[in-house]
């Protein structure tokens, strides 16, 4: 549990609004990533408002012979930044590149294919207790852990829960923002426009292509969209990414982001309540 007299020091005159900032000092800021910020600039940024701090978290895993370990990590921060760029009173935090992705012995899920790091889930959890404090601390009223990985999202809401009812107190919440990953519409639309379940897929298939195209292209192998291109033997895809394209992707990056920015309004409104 966060010490009070702690929290304290971290919000002392910085009030207890969640207003968000007005545009013109969020557009002031040298960057909306804590990592390219100094203390001085993340205080500054509270003391003028942003309250709301975005925890992205991706995963380094397996993503077929196509595309890079690191699909989620790229997928997540540029959500992220767009989220809080709408938002106006947002900074964001590193993204977690590492979260559970299967067991170690014997290794299953993403793990029993090169290149996948995992986390176990105590640890996980460990290290979102963390952060958030670290967050919490800094003057941030509202902490979203924003998962781009499906077994994060357990954990993250635990975690969330967990801490929220611990910090009820000192006007603290934290949040997982599960609609970004679960009900953003995607699938639906994806089908409305003739697009197969069996393609979409559930890992690297036109889904996750589509998104990583739009968001770090260099990140995709173009030339082995096609599954008649790939070498024999296991290929860590569920689906197929053959039609995916930029465009595609871009539609269903915006389905994500825009769940998001209504996720944490929600949450802003009925704090202010």
């Amino acid at each position: 549990m966060l010490r009070r007299d702690v929290l304290a020091l971290g919000l002392a005159g910085l009030g207890a609004g969640l207003a968000p900032t007005p545009r013109a000092a969020a557009a002031e800021r040298p960057s909306l990533f804590l990592e390219d910020l100094t203390w001085v600039e993340v205080r500054d940024a509270v003391s003028a408002g942003a309250r709301v701090a975005l925890v992205p978290t991706g995963g380094s895993e397996q993503n077929g012979p196509h595309m890079a370990i690191g699909k989620h990590n790229s997928i997540v921060r540029h959500c992220a930044g767009a989220v809080a760029q709408r938002l106006g009173n947002a900074l964001v935090a590193p993204v977690l590149p590492y979260v559970p992705e299967g067991g170690f012995d014997p290794p299953s899920g993403n793990l029993a294919l090169p290149g996948t790091l995992g986390l176990s889930e105590q640890t996980f959890a460990a290290v979102l207790r963390d952060v958030a404090r670290s967050l919490a601390l800094a003057g941030f009223r509202l902490v979203c852990f924003l998962g781009d990985h499906g077994q994060s999202q357990p954990v993250q809401r635990s975690v969330a829960n967990a801490l929220t009812r611990a910090w009820h107190g000192n006007g603290v919440r934290v949040a997982s923002l599960e609609r970004y990953y679960a009900a953003n519409g995607q699938e639906g639309w994806l089908k409305a426009q003739g697009f197969t379940a069996a393609e979409i897929g559930q890992h690297a298939g036109l889904l996750d292509t589509a998104e990583l195209l739009a968001s770090a292209p260099g990140s995709v192998r173009s030339d082995l969209l096609s599954p008649a291109r790939w070498p024999p033997g296991p290929t860590g895809v569920v689906g197929d990414p053959s039609r995916a394209t930029a465009a595609l992707g871009a539609k269903l990056l915006e389905l994500k982001i825009g769940t998001a920015v209504d996720e944490v309004r929600a949450l802003l409104a009925a704090g202010r309540g």
